[in-house]
């Protein structure tokens, strides 16, 4: 495609994402699927394009009203052709064409916003705080309360692009033989600094490209991701719960962890997630792993099989606020991030998950959060009322894992760790007293 064919690519995605209510990345890749004349070798930087736009969402609003202009797809990617791409007008007129797959050609008023536009920069000492960070208004004082001093600096490093993380499947594969396809491809491949089945890939390539995907040998996964489902500790012939399942990332994780021996449970209230999971399941060649539809966190499950887990994960809904620099557009989302709905609905799928756990069991309560509410003061709150369970501190159970940002939990940042923002909680329940 030629540069201009890739900016006409770019609006007609734009256009797309703003028409339905769903995150930007399912838009995107259903759209790449239905554009067959868009090649492997234009979606990545479309993509980038894209997802650097929508890291200037804010400060690119923010110029538009400044200079009366409606905010619309194609005044957004104009005025970010000037100010992130430091294009004239004349550069931009010739890419605005009307040509053959290029943008329409240029109106008298869009003439007119690119010279007010000309030498100014993304970022303006005029902004408001929460504009030049990209921060939601809502979000910004318990961020500035979670980080104190590095406040500015962990707003900045999530709006860094995210790397390509991996997971090496144990079961039907070794890193370093991953590591070495990844860099015969051509690809920038290292093992991770933490995670012992982690491999980092510092680009981001088409990935159909990568046939490792495809046979279940590598898994994608944020490093962060991986360490929370160590945290588990889970061993073979143990039975384990993936209280919040999803589409069974961790599932995996955990599964290879018990060299396929033992028994996973991994739950879901959302049918179509655990398919997708049973899929992955079988493609990784697992099978020590049962998928459970819950109909609510106290499905009548729960109550018959209470007391019989070796080990329960709670990887609970959040705000996800610590994905921003993976899913850029989630801020911008939800307003409030719902946690009036979502710390009370955090709380009880904890509360019931620990019913499953045996005496002496292990259970770990995560999220993908960095705002304390829905991390600490959850397991705060937990332990209050559940006194048969305590805090096992993360120098105890993972000593080998970088220095956390909490002394006893697991507590990841973008800029303190270059992970996605994730919190976990080691709680073991008492066991049983001994038989005199």
């Amino acid at each position: 495609m030629t540069p201009a064919a890739r900016l006409q690519a770019i609006l007609d995605l734009m256009q797309e994402v703003d028409s339905v209510d769903r995150p930007a990345d399912a838009v995107i890749s259903a759209w790449f699927r239905a554009r067959r004349d868009v090649g492997a070798e234009d979606r990545g930087p479309i993509s980038e394009t894209y997802y650097a736009l929508l890291r200037a969402h804010a400060r690119l609003g923010w110029w538009l009203a400044r200079h009366g202009r409606e905010d619309t797809p194609r005044n957004r990617l104009l005025a970010f052709l000037v100010l992130d791409g430091k294009k004239t007008r004349d550069e931009v007129a010739r890419l605005f064409s009307g040509g053959m797959s290029a943008p329409a050609p240029l109106t008298d008023n869009e003439r007119a916003l690119l010279v007010k536009l000309q030498g100014g920069r993304m970022d303006s000492p005029s902004m408001p705080e929460e504009v030049r960070l990209e921060c939601p208004a809502w979000a910004l004082e318990p961020f500035r309360n979670r980080f104190g001093a590095e406040f500015e600096r962990e707003m900045a490093a999530l709006l860094t692009p995210a790397p390509l993380d991996l997971r090496v499947n144990p079961i039907k594969a070794k890193r370093e033989d991953m590591v070495q396809a990844l860099r015969e491809l051509g690809l920038p491949a290292e093992p991770s600094v933490s995670a012992p089945f982690g491999i980092r890939v510092r680009e981001r390539p088409s990935l159909s490209r990568l046939t490792m995907l495809k046979s279940g040998e590598v898994e994608i996964q944020d490093e962060g991701s991986q360490l929370v489902a160590l945290l588990m500790d889970a061993r073979p012939g143990e039975r384990v719960v993936d209280f919040c399942a999803g589409a069974g990332g961790k599932t995996l994780a955990i599964a290879a962890q018990m060299a396929n021996k033992g028994h996973v449970i991994a739950c879901d209230v959302m049918e179509g997630r655990l398919k997708r999971g049973a899929e992955r399941f079988r493609r990784a060649g697992l099978h020590n792993i049962e998928t459970r539809l819950l109909a609510s966190e106290t499905d009548r499950w729960v109550k018959r099989h209470k007391g019989t887990f070796d080990r329960v994960l709670v990887d609970a809904p959040c705000s996800g606020t610590g994905t921003w620099r993976r899913n850029p557009d989630a801020r911008w989302r939800t307003l409030g991030a719902g946690l009036e709905t979502l710390l009370p609905q955090q709380a009880r799928i904890l509360a019931s998950a620990a019913r499953l756990v045996k005496p002496g069991g292990r259970l770990v309560y995560a999220t993908c959060s960095m705002l304390p509410d829905e991390n600490e003061g959850q397991v705060a709150s937990f332990l209050a009322a559940h006194p048969d369970f305590r805090v096992l501190p993360l120098t105890e159970v993972a000593p080998e894992l970088p220095p956390s940002a909490h002394p006893d939990y697991l507590s990841l940042t973008p800029a303190r760790h270059d992970m996605d923002g994730f919190f976990a909680a080691v709680l073991q329940r008492a066991p049983l007293p001994p038989v005199a």
